[in-house]
Formats: C-alpha cells, structure tokens, sequence
C-alpha cells in the first residue's frame, strides 16, 4: 500500500476541522439506540462513526470529484471487502468469499486477473496514489478497458491535481476520460487531503508533516471506507504488533510481485526511519486496530480480532 509524498499547503484551522467532520458525515448518522453506548468509546473523529440509515442506497461523498464532470461520486455499500495488496493473500482461497460482498475495493495496480483464487474478480472501488498512474496506464487492458463500471479514485499533491493546465497527474486523467468516457475517475480535492492528514493527526498524536512522513494509499482507503460502507472485511492486513515476531513466516509485499521486498521488512523500515518520505504503516495499523474496537471492521486472512487497545506513534 505504498504511495508517493503529498506536500499540503495551509489553511485555516476552521476549514479543516470542518473537512475533518465532512469526511466521517456517513458515519455521524447514528441510530437513535447508538447515543447511549457513545460513552464507552473513545472521543475523537474514528469514535463518532456510526453505520448510515439501511435505507440510504446511495451518498453523496464531498470531496471526490469527477475529472471532467466534476459531479461528487455517489456510492453506498451495505458490506465492502477491502482487498489489501499484502501477500498474507497467497494461498488463502478468499477469492468466493471477497466477491460475494456487495463491493469489493482495492488499491494502485493491485491486479486480480490470475489470482482470483485468492483475491477474487469483481472491483467497485480502485484508489490510487498519484506515484502509481503510470504503472495502472501500463496495466490499462486489465484494469481500466475492463473495469466494467468500477470507480477510480486518485489522490496526490494539489501540484498534481490541478485543472490549469500544470497539474501533470490531472492532464493524464483528463486525457484518459476522454479517450475512455465511460471511465468513472475521480480526485480527491486539497481539502479533502487535508482532512485526512488531520485525521491521522487526531487519531494517532503525530503531525505527519513534523514527523517528515507521507500517509499510505491503505490510510486514503480505509478512510473512504468508513464514509460509504456500512461493514468493512479486510483481507491481508496484519494487526499492528504482527511483524514484533520473527517466528512469523516471511511473505511478500505485495502478492503479486513474489521476488519483491518482504512485508515486515518494509514495514519495520518505514516505521523506524526518519529520512522523510516514508510511511508509518505500523502506526496506521494500530489506529485501524483500535477503530475496529468499536466500528464494524473485521479482518480476515490472517483472521484476528482487536482484544485491547493499541498504542500508537510508536
């Protein structure tokens, strides 16, 4: 779930508290039963989410814009299955299981043309990091001629995603939509970056800019998640304190690059390094780790289950 640095310029603390508060607005529909257990849980932007009302089939989500159209991508999910790119997959045999849930989402070019056993078939929702276009426009026969009504979601700088002509990551997907109109291909606006920086702020203590580190596109999707899913299976994700052992058995990065890096080993490096531009994957586990406490997210291959709260930032 790698990605490329976003470098964010400031705004005001109001706008972004309000994005912040825009970015979980599915999930502050509670229920009239969910307001006496809302004490129990921890206060902040993660705790307040609640499933959205069964009979919303559709939401409008601010902040993802169309590329040319600019209308808000509208999507709702009762079950979403969010197929991580982890070769904790391999051989595990979930490909049934994760294209019997109503959407299934996943990430960069994360192919599932020749591992369907394991990983499925079906794609609603594809995000993408601005650093990995390239590598989906050399995948374009498989991921976006065949996408057959799947959504794309790009995030990057604002310097890329600029509609003035200057944004290069933009152009490309101006380009694209007009030599494949029937591709669904969405950005996420500044503030709406913004509002992800602040979450992951608010939810694990760290400054992403002080702490010199970039937000994964697993964090950009986790995040979307919670705005359009009512239920969250992940598969692939190790909890937080997986790679703390070395009798775990070592597995790729990513399933399907089996002579690449191996997971803990990327997770570890990025977690401990300070040269900038890396990703605090451990710490973003344990936030996931500590919403599923008391959020409807579940993991599966490896199956675990959040018993304790996690620290963070560590």
């Amino acid at each position: 779930m790698t990605s490329g640095g976003v470098q964010c310029q400031g705004v005001s603390s109001i706008i972004v508290v309000t994005m912040v508060t825009s970015l979980m607005v599915a999930y502050n529909r509670r229920s009239s039963s969910s307001s006496s257990s809302s004490s129990r849980h921890k206060e902040g932007p993660a705790s307040a989410m609640r499933k959205r009302p069964k009979m919303a089939l559709v939401s409008t989500l601010g902040g993802y814009t169309g590329v040319l159209d600019r209308k808000s991508l509208r999507m709702h999910c009762g079950t979403c299955a969010l197929v991580t790119s982890s070769g904790q997959l391999v051989g595990g045999e979930r490909g049934r299981e994760i294209d019997r849930s109503e959407c299934v989402i996943r990430m960069n070019d994360a192919p599932s043309v020749g591992y369907e056993r394991d990983v499925g078939r079906r794609t609603s929702l594809r995000v993408v990091a601005h650093s990995s276009l390239q590598r989906v426009l050399r995948r374009q026969r498989e991921l976006l001629n065949g996408s057959q009504g799947t959504a794309f979601v790009f995030w990057g700088p604002s310097s890329c995603m600029k509609r003035d002509g200057r944004g290069h990551v933009y152009n490309h997907l101006k380009m694209l939509s007009q030599q494949l109109p029937s591709l669904k291909l969405y950005i996420i606006s500044r503030l709406k970056m913004m509002a992800f920086d602040e979450l992951f702020k608010n939810e694990t203590g760290i400054d992403r800019k002080s702490s010199n580190s970039w937000l994964s596109t697993g964090w950009f999707t986790m995040a979307m998640a919670l705005e359009l899913c009512d239920r969250i299976n992940v598969y692939g994700m190790v909890p937080p304190d997986h790679c703390r052992s070395p009798s775990n058995p070592s597995v790729p990065y990513h399933y399907y690059e089996p002579s690449g890096p191996a997971e803990c080993a990327m997770y570890l490096s990025h977690e401990r390094s300070r040269r900038g531009s890396h990703h605090r994957f451990i710490t973003e586990k344990t936030a996931f780790a500590n919403w599923a406490r008391s959020l409807d997210i579940h993991f599966y291959q490896p199956d675990w289950k959040p018993v304790s709260a996690f620290r963070t930032g560590s």
